[in-house]
């Protein structure tokens, strides 16, 4: 029976695709301290590799070391067994928008459900809960400008980033929820997005 299970699980992780994420709860069917150790020994044997307690992902491996999926792959993939929401933070979102091309070490995501950390090499990832006035808004661009803004700061933004904001707004098909969550950004960063609004915006 349990060589069953084994090669059950095996399988299914072989035919996985790269970068799937696969915790205790992904096998329901198997008992849950026996799945646990199963995994355990899958990472010994670098089937997978274990990127937080309970939480593996299936890396590629090369001559060059183990490559990882993008922390904002990951941070869906943990999202969407949690059923719950996540927000790029800091330099994260910053770079997600394009108003950095830093690409950080350490990243830092918003959710709804618990926090952790994730460790992917000499990277971290940090899910941290968020209070409830983060995921207030009903679209996602303003959500992430907040975010990124705030990182950035309003005496270090400069002409390219507006520029950027006006070029996002522009290409956005959130026109009917804009005017909603700008009324939940601060005032300066509210003024910085009006400015940049196309002019169908302001109609």
């Amino acid at each position: 029976m349990q060589s069953a299970v084994i090669d059950r699980v095996k399988s299914r992780i072989s035919h996985s695709k790269f970068g799937e994420v696969f915790f205790v709860s992904s096998f329901p069917e198997y008992d849950v301290e026996y799945v646990t150790k199963l995994l355990s020994i899958l990472e010994k044997e670098g089937t997978i590799t274990r990127i937080s307690k309970g939480v593996y992902v299936k890396a590629r491996k090369t001559r060059f070391g183990t490559l990882y999926p993008s922390a904002s792959e990951l941070v869906r993939e943990i999202a969407k067994r949690d059923k719950a929401a996540v927000i790029a933070t800091g330099d994260t979102a910053a770079n997600q928008l394009g108003l950095s091309t830093q690409v950080p070490m350490n990243s830092t995501f918003l959710t709804t459900g618990s926090s952790r950390k994730l460790t992917l090499g000499k990277r971290t990832v940090t899910l941290k809960h968020g209070a409830p006035k983060n995921f207030a808004f009903k679209g996602k661009l303003i959500q992430d400008i907040v975010q990124a803004l705030r990182s950035i700061g309003e005496q270090n933004l400069t002409p390219e980033n507006e520029r950027q904001i006006a070029k996002l707004l522009a290409e956005s098909p959130e026109k009917e929820t804009i005017e909603h969550d700008l009324r939940l950004a601060p005032v300066w960063m509210r003024n910085i997005i009006n400015r940049n609004k196309p002019k169908e915006y302001h109609d």
